[in-house]
């Protein structure tokens, strides 16, 4: 569905509207050009009605972040990326660094590239894993602990942010899978925030994997607090567990990311349609399994068809086979278990 607004999305002053069509049309043409223009034209809103300049600093130095961020990326975004997250005090001899430092080089050697906060601990073992080319750094301006490691302080690839929720939108938007080793509050505020996004469909659907080494019990006490606290009480549902998996295995967590991708290559919402982009054509029998296994969450579907008019507009994977159904957008922990049956077909 095109983006639109109900009414005309305008400035007070005409001469002002005249303006930001002239800018527009310099910068871009037709749907990115009324993208452009509503952007411009929100700008001289904020300029009409914020008073504050406390809350115009936010929306000055958040739109600066988020630009300088897409540049950095938008040249990688052919390649897949893992967000690697952990405390920032972990020892370089913990057993945690080494395998975080691991897990990074053998995820790189699959193609995929890392991204960090860019800090000690943790973070320094995930870019030092993946090496130089393979790394990003998306650190936070904080007045203790958070410095750029080693690793990633002088690169092309280091962003810096001034706010966590902006830091924390590029950490999801920019990547394929998560990877989280223990940490402190901050792991735990990552690691909810996706399982959450997964959770109601506001990101990509990806594994979401949680490693610690042999003999650890971090992973197991946090599995204990959901399942006898949060599962038990009826905050969420036994299928929202499978949305994470946790290991103790460097090869394994590489596996479970690899798999995810074998066949599932991506998706996307047209309307109330839910198309999947796959690798290879989906074989019948696997889609009848699929109609027959998923008919809960599934009102229609899946069935073969090509690409959609919006993305070929928008020149969306056009050479890939898809496959389109409906959805009920609400029960995510079975979605992830649809993915593992196109994947496991191949």
């Amino acid at each position: 569905m095109r983006y639109k607004n109900k009414k005309p999305y305008k400035a007070k002053d005409d001469r002002i509207n005249d303006l930001i069509g002239q800018i527009a049309g310099n910068y871009a043409s037709g749907f990115k050009e009324s993208l452009m223009r509503d952007m411009l034209v929100t700008i001289a809103k904020i300029g009409e009605e914020c008073s504050d300049p406390g809350d115009m600093k936010l929306i000055n130095t958040t739109l600066k972040e988020f630009r300088y961020a897409f540049k950095v990326f938008s040249k990688y975004r052919h390649r897949r990326k893992v967000a690697l997250f952990g405390s920032a005090r972990t020892d370089k001899n913990a057993k945690e660094y080494k395998m975080a430092e691991l897990f990074a080089k053998a995820i790189a050697k699959e193609g995929f590239q890392v991204i960090t906060g860019s800090g000690p601990g943790i973070m320094e073992a995930g870019n030092k894993g993946a090496g130089a080319v393979n790394s990003f750094g998306v650190n936070i301006r904080v007045p203790f602990e958070q410095k750029p490691n080693p690793y990633i302080a002088e690169d092309t690839k280091l962003v810096n942010f001034k706010y966590f929720f902006a830091r924390k939108l590029i950490f999801i938007k920019e990547s394929d899978a998560t990877a989280l080793f223990p940490g402190g509050f901050g792991t735990m505020d990552e690691g909810f925030e996706v399982i959450t996004l997964f959770q109601t469909g506001k990101c990509r659907p990806r594994p979401i994997i949680m490693l610690e080494s042999k003999g650890g019990t971090y992973w197991k006490n946090w599995l204990n607090f959901v399942k006898k606290s949060i599962l038990k009480d009826g905050y969420i549902s036994k299928d929202e567990l499978k949305i994470f998996s946790i290991t103790n295995d460097v090869n394994d967590a590489v596996r479970q990311i690899r798999h995810f991708y074998k066949n599932y290559h991506s998706m996307r919402y047209i309307n109330d349609i839910t198309v999947i982009r796959l690798n290879n054509e989906m074989p019948d029998k696997v889609i009848s399994l699929i109609k027959k296994g998923f008919c809960d969450i599934l009102s229609s579907g899946p069935e073969k068809t090509p690409a959609f008019e919006l993305e070929t507009e928008n020149n969306e994977h056009l050479g890939l086979p898809r496959i389109k159904m409906h959805f009920n957008r609400h029960d995510f922990g079975r979605f992830r278990e649809l993915i593992d049956v196109i994947n496991s077909s191949y």
